[in-house]
C-alpha cells in the first residue's frame, strides 16, 4: 500500500470469509435462521458473558440497551461529552435526557468521579465510553451501582481486556454494546451486539429487537395455534442477517490476531514518537489489561490552526487522518435544539482543540506507518 491513500480505518476481508459468507447466501435462510444463535453464543463465548444479543447496527445496540434499562420520560443518562453522538441518542429514542459529562484528561474516558457528583434522583443509566478502545475504570461508578444501570459503549473496545477480564464479560457492566462496523476490530457489515449476565436485561433485548413481539409464555385462545404471538412492548426491527453473522463468526476467529497487531502498530508510534514533544501520546491501557486501540489519536500541542494545518496537510499527502469526535454538545441539534451548554467540560475542549486519529488497523504495513510518522514530522 505504500504510496497509496491510507484511510484512518479499513477492514480485512479473508477468502474464508467470503466463503463463511456464500454458504450462508446459499442456505435456506437469509435471516432469522441458524446463524445469528451461533454467532451470537460464539461471541458469549468469547468475552465470558452468558448472553449476547445481536442487533442490526453498534446504534442499534445502545438503543436495545436503553429500552433494556427502562429508560424512558423524566429520566436522566449520563454520558460523557467525547463520544460518538449514538452514546447519547439512545436516551433522546427513549424520551430522557442524556446529562453531559467531562472527559478525565488523563484516560479520555468518563469523569466517573464528576458523573457521581452530577447523578440524582432522574439518573436510571450511566453510559461509560471505552474510548478509542481503553476499557474505561467501571470501578470509579461503584458508589451508584446499586442504585443506576450501567451501560458501558464498548463499540471500541472489543477484544480489549480490563484487568484481564475481556471487555462485555462477568464483573462489567450491567451491559456492553459493541459495533460491528467495518472500522472496528471485526465486522459484520454493519452489526452490533449487547452482552449481559442478566437473564430479564436478555429477554427485553431479545424483545425489542423484533417489534416488541414474543412467543414465549403466551396463552393462545381456543382457535388459535403456533402461529399466535403478542407485541408486549414498542419494539424496533433490529434484527441482523444470517449472512452477517457468517461473516462475524469466521471473523471472530481472527479477533485476537487483529487486537495483537493493533498494539504491535500502537507500540511503534509510540516508539518512533517517543522524543516529538510537539505531540502527546494517547493514553497507554493499565498493567494487566489489554487496549483495543481502534484508534490511535495524537494531541499536537499547538492545538488550533497547528493542528488544522497538520490536519490538512497529512490529507494532502494522502493519508486519510480524522477527528474523533467533534463534542456532542457543539452538535447544532443538542446546542441550539436542546439548550447544551458550551462551556461546561474544559477537558474535551482542550481535546477536541488538539486531537488528530492517525491509520492503525491490521494490514498497514510498517513502512506505511514510518511514512505517516514522517509527514507528520515535517508537518509539525
Amino acid at each position: 500500500m505504500s504510496g497509496g491513500f491510507l484511510p484512518y480505518g479499513r477492514q480485512e476481508i479473508t477468502e474464508a470469509d467470503i466463503d463463511a459468507v456464500t454458504a450462508a447466501l446459499r442456505s435456506t435462510m437469509l435471516t432469522q435462521g441458524p446463524a445469528v444463535e451461533t454467532f451470537e453464543h460464539a461471541l458469549a463465548a468469547k468475552v465470558g458473558a452468558k448472553h449476547a444479543v445481536a442487533f442490526s447496527s453498534g446504534t442499534a445496540a445502545l438503543h436495545g440497551a436503553a429500552f433494556a434499562a427502562g429508560l424512558g420520560r423524566g429520566d436522566e443518562s449520563i454520558v460523557p461529552s467525547l463520544t460518538f453522538v449514538a452514546s447519547a441518542n439512545c436516551a433522546l429514542y427513549q424520551g430522557a435526557r442524556p446529562r453531559l459529562i467531562d472527559i478525565d484528561p488523563e484516560t479520555l474516558n468518563l469523569d466517573c468521579e464528576a458523573a457521581i457528583r452530577a447523578s440524582g434522583e432522574s439518573t436510571r443509566t450511566v453510559v461509560p465510553v471505552s474510548f478509542a478502545g481503553l476499557p474505561v475504570e467501571l470501578s470509579g461508578l461503584d458508589p451508584v451501582r446499586d442504585r443506576v444501570i450501567v451501560i458501558e459503549d464498548g463499540c471500541h473496545a472489543l477484544g480489549g481486556h480490563r484487568h484481564g477480564r475481556p471487555v462485555g464479560g462477568p464483573g462489567g457492566a450491567d451491559m456492553t454494546c459493541f459495533s460491528l462496523h467495518p472500522v472496528k476490530a471485526m465486522t459484520t457489515g454493519e452489526g452490533g451486539v449487547v452482552t449481559t449476565e442478566d437473564d430479564g436485561l436478555a429477554d427485553r433485548l431479545r424483545m425489542f429487537r423484533t417489534h416488541g413481539l414474543v412467543k414465549q409464555g403466551v396463552e393462545p385462545g381456543p382457535d388459535e395455534g403456533g402461529w399466535y404471538m403478542e407485541m408486549r412492548e414498542l419494539g424496533f426491527n433490529y434484527r441482523i442477517t444470517d449472512f452477517q453473522c457468517a461473516l462475524g463468526i469466521s471473523q471472530l476467529e481472527r479477533l485476537d490476531d487483529s487486537i495483537g497487531r493493533r498494539n504491535e502498530i500502537a507500540a511503534r508510534y509510540r516508539e518512533l514518537l517517543a522524543d516529538e514533544d510537539r505531540v502527546l501520546l494517547p493514553p497507554a491501557a493499565a498493567e494487566g489489561s489489554l487496549h483495543g486501540y481502534h484508534l490511535f489519536v495524537i494531541r499536537v500541542r499547538a492545538g488550533g490552526q497547528t493542528r488544522l494545518r497538520v490536519f490538512e496537510g497529512l490529507r494532502a499527502a494522502g493519508i486519510g487522518v480524522q477527528v474523533h469526535y467533534i463534542p456532542i454538545y457543539r452538535m447544532p441539534y443538542y446546542r441550539d435544539g436542546l439548550g447544551y451548554p458550551q462551556n461546561e467540560c474544559p477537558a474535551t475542549e482542550d481535546y477536541y482543540d488538539q486531537a488528530i486519529s492517525l491509520p492503525i488497523f491490521p494490514a498497514l504495513a510498517d513502512a506505511d506507518l514510518e511514512r505517516v510518522v514522517g509527514e507528520l514530522r515535517g508537518l509539525l
